[in-house]
């Protein structure tokens, strides 16, 4: 399958079938990177993903789309397919590959910038890509009631902080619950409620090449222990056996790993999972057997991705494909300590609240912009249960932090299905 199928059936409006081009023509990129074909089936029709999205709806009471983009050298093509009628084409001829691979660059350094935290310079870039990305199709999700968008992304807007794009009034997250999926035929679209499973909380706080995580004691504690049901392993105990060993005990739905990951250019092996005495590799995670049962999602709660790299982003992308995992939950940067602990405590609380992940996610995102959650004298100040939570001895001098700014929330990403 190449691009010039998929604009030749563009330019004489067949645009069902340019959604089945698009479909395949990532399946081949995630499965040349991964080594291997992993598409559940080929999707057959746009009727077929019309019927699915359909029944998540009657579900979940939400209603989704899915948003494909193709970078062509002198336009922008965005294709939505939602549960009603033909799928919609939307032509940017503005943002041509080069001009959007660049603002969208740009707009990642800016945000994830640490130094920048305290400067809303960001927002011309955000609000150009809203312009370009967002701005072509709202009138028909609006009036659709759309609330969940699915994006399939072209190489180089998968580390595209989408949560963080900008209409001049408000960040794209305040609209919709987001996700970032390789493909409708490399994600599983069927839906299971997790309001009564159980996490494997494993992760590091010590290293001895990588900075120190001081944080994560407290992260896995309060999560397996007063925000969900499940068992907290720590430091010596996060090994590669206890990891497959603990999952065969009892088949944990939600494996939450907090600890350093890195997914970096080249093949799959230059991108790992730090565990406590070796580097769990990409191209390793299959054999965890995480698909048998079926993980519902896996948390990282400390990964960073290289910017503007393809095979990087292929690597965050395909991250529940590559593990075997229904969802993954994963940051494009590596947030401050504090700053995650903030996140990953809101989520699992709104994870107990809401019927889908992705909405959980966009909900503890939300938190955090409007300023619910904060650093205050010592202390994580968070909503829900989590009135006060006082920060280990390592973090107590940590200055009061206003967790607001998109540094703190916009690189955290629902990967695979939202649901």
């Amino acid at each position: 399958m190449n691009v010039a199928n998929i604009t030749q059936s563009l330019e004489v409006g067949n645009v069902s079938n340019a959604v089945l081009q698009l479909d395949r023509l990532q399946d081949q990129q995630f499965a040349n990177y991964l080594g291997t074909d992993l598409s559940q089936q080929p999707v057959q029709s746009t009727e077929s993903i019309r019927d699915t999205l359909g029944t998540i709806t009657q579900q979940t009471n939400t209603k989704p789309a899915i948003v494909y983009t193709l970078l062509l050298p002198d336009q922008l093509e965005i294709v939505v397919v939602t549960t009603e009628g033909t799928p919609i084409r939307k032509t940017v001829p503005e943002a041509n590959r080069q001009a959007i691979l660049e603002a969208a660059f740009e707009l990642r350094q800016q945000i994830s910038n640490p130094r920048f935290r305290g400067s809303n310079q960001y927002l011309l870039l955000a609000q150009k890509l809203y312009q370009w990305l967002i701005a072509p199709i709202q009138e028909e999700l609006a009036a659709q009631n759309i609330d969940t968008l699915l994006f399939s992304m072209d190489a180089g807007l998968r580390s595209l902080p989408i949560a963080a794009l900008h209409d001049g009034e408000q960040f794209l997250i305040e609209q919709y619950a987001i996700a970032l999926i390789p493909s409708i035929s490399l994600t599983d679209m069927r839906y299971i409620p997790l309001r009564n499973s159980r996490v494997l909380a494993m992760g590091a706080s010590q290293f001895t090449q990588l900075n120190p995580l001081p944080a994560v004691p407290l992260e896995l504690a309060t999560i397996a222990e007063q925000l969900w049901q499940g068992q907290a392993l720590l430091n010596e105990s996060f090994t590669r056996t206890n990891l497959i060993a603990k999952r065969q005990e009892y088949p944990y739905q939600i494996i939450h790993l907090a600890t350093h990951a890195e997914f970096n250019s080249g093949e799959q092996k230059n991108s790992f999972i730090q565990l406590w005495n070796e580097q769990l590799y990409l191209d390793e995670l299959r054999t965890l057997g995480w698909n048998n049962p079926q993980v519902e999602l896996l948390v990282l709660s400390a990964c960073r991705t290289a910017v503007g790299d393809e095979t990087a982003e292929l690597g965050f992308a395909g991250l529940a494909l590559a593990a075997g995992v229904k969802s993954a939950l994963a940051s494009l940067w590596y947030v401050s300590d504090e700053g995650t602990l903030a996140l990953m405590t809101e989520f699992y609380q709104h994870l107990a609240e809401v019927p889908i992940k992705a909405e959980a996610l966009q909900n503890a995102q939300l938190s955090l912009l409007r300023g619910e959650v904060k650093i205050a004298e010592g202390e994580l100040r968070g909503t829900g249960a989590l009135r006060g939570l006082e920060l280990p001895a390592d973090l107590a001098g940590v200055e009061n932090t206003d967790l607001s700014h998109p540094y703190y929330w916009a690189g955290f990403t629902m990967i695979g299905s939202p649901w």
